[in-house]
């Protein structure tokens, strides 16, 4: 493994309101956690794990965190200082099928079957490794907790508890998991190694009915005063050059069929169909992310296609990736999250409702328990995916200017009362304290 030291200064449910106070367990000492993200590229876990890094108490978490590589999420990390130590463990693999030596690509996925074959076993032989190569540095670095990220992360985590004999924590961001590892999955998850499941949503807490006493729900949360438009300058209108009463439907995330981009496209298309000429220009509906290269097929490119075919290319632009989304979001009038699966707890919607904008989403996993439907957004029937009542609903918010802003100004009230980083973060604080099993006394005030 490779590293860079970077020196920087109850009961299974929802968590508390924040304007509740959170009481800080005690520790008997500093405790030691290594951090494990299973993934270098950008998503929701590294990022969510970057928000509760940053509000740690660095007096009382020591943050160590492994990465596979280096890439948008390590940047991150080492460029905000939330960390005591960065290091990479190159077989920490992501893919089964991705070369030894680089990331994978989309076109690995047409190598030749032996090819394939041969990267899968040498990928079970460097997953070995990686696992090996941990069990030491948790040995050699007396590290007290072992915290999983993703999916991966969790399987791991759970090994290395066994192998090494640290506990360790899952922070569940799924909630379904292909059949053939699920047995394995349960059995880890009630293993004495793991002492905690901290889950994103209810959603994600339904993976664990055989195990209901480790739970925690604890949502995900960021930093109010980042996504805040005081302090966030505008881009988007300026970089399409639309109009400014151009009304804009935007929507932010990885560009895959379960996030419903094809639905959000259909739905565009029968929402213009009902404006008069006039109308219709003033319409645009705009797409931050990409599909990541170890995915195929590019689902990005296949959304563009749909929008050609569709004759609403005027209307509907696909912006690509964007390191930092705030000057995007922040000239959306609203904004859609299409996701068609139990999608846990998709940051669009909270990062939206920050920046005061009202949200459309269909009601799929833990959506609702972010969004409140008539109040910070409207949820649309999702089994199966109401494409009608999706364009209904922006046909409704095109027409209500009133309306999108006093549910923009309900979504921004309602993450600053419960989706705040710091105090998810001391509740998290609390959990990994007391899996560590270094809990000491009574706890202190917390605000």
């Amino acid at each position: 493994m490779s590293g860079t030291s970077i020196a920087t200064g109850s009961t299974p449910g929802p968590s508390t309101s924040a304007f509740d106070p959170v009481d800080l367990v005690v520790p008997k000492r500093k405790v030691r956690v290594l951090f494990i993200n299973d993934t270098a590229r950008n998503g929701g876990p590294g990022r969510s794990l970057f928000y509760i890094l940053r509000f740690l108490d660095p007096d009382v978490v020591h943050r160590a965190v492994v990465l596979p590589r280096p890439g948008v999420i390590s940047d991150l990390y080492a460029e905000s200082g939330v960390t005591e130590d960065l290091l990479f463990e190159p077989d920490l693999v992501e893919n089964p099928i991705e070369p030894f030596s680089r990331p994978m690509a989309r076109d690995d996925f047409d190598a030749p079957l032996a090819l394939r074959g041969l990267r899968a076993a040498g990928n079970v032989v460097r997953a070995t490794r990686a696992l090996a190569r941990l069990t030491g540095t948790l040995r050699r670095g007396m590290f007290d907790l072992v915290y999983c990220n993703g999916t991966n992360a969790d399987f791991a985590g759970g090994a290395l508890a066994k192998s090494s004999g640290v506990p360790a924590l899952w922070h569940v961001r799924y909630t379904s998991l292909p059949k053939a590892v699920r047995g394995v999955h349960d059995r880890l998850a009630a293993s004495r190694g793991v002492r905690r499941i901290v889950c994103v949503s209810n959603a994600a807490a339904a993976l664990f009915p055989h195990c209901r006493e480790k739970v925690r729900v604890i949502h995900n949360a960021l930093d109010t005063s980042e996504f805040d438009m005081q302090g966030v300058a505008p881009s988007l209108r300026r970089e399409l050059g639309l109009a400014a009463d151009a009304v804009v439907f935007g929507s932010q995330g990885r560009i895959l069929p379960r996030k419903g981009y094809v639905e959000m496209v259909q739905a565009a298309r029968r929402m213009l169909s009902t404006l008069s000429a006039p109308d219709r220009a003033r319409v645009h509906f705009a797409v931050l992310g990409d599909t990541p290269e170890d995915i195929r097929p590019d689902h990005l490119a296949e959304c563009r296609a749909l929008v050609r075919s569709l004759g609403i290319e005027d209307r509907f632009t696909f912006l690509g990736f964007k390191t930092d989304v705030k000057p995007y979001v922040a000239d959306f009038d609203v904004a859609v999250v299409p996701s068609v699966y139990p999608d846990p707890l998709p940051r669009a919607v909270i990062e939206s409702m920050a920046l005061g904008k009202p949200v459309i989403a269909f009601d799929v996993g833990g959506v609702a328990e972010m969004l409140a439907d008539g109040t910070t957004g409207s949820l649309v029937p999702a089994a199966p995916p109401d494409v009608e009542g999706l364009a209904d609903q922006m046909l409704r918010y095109f027409r209500a200017p009133a309306l999108r802003e006093a549910h923009g100004r309900a979504g921004r009230a309602r993450v600053e009362r419960d989706f705040d980083g710091r105090r998810q973060a001391r509740r998290i604080q609390n959990e990994i304290v007391t899996a560590s099993g270094l809990f000491e006394g009574p706890a202190r005030g917390g605000a």
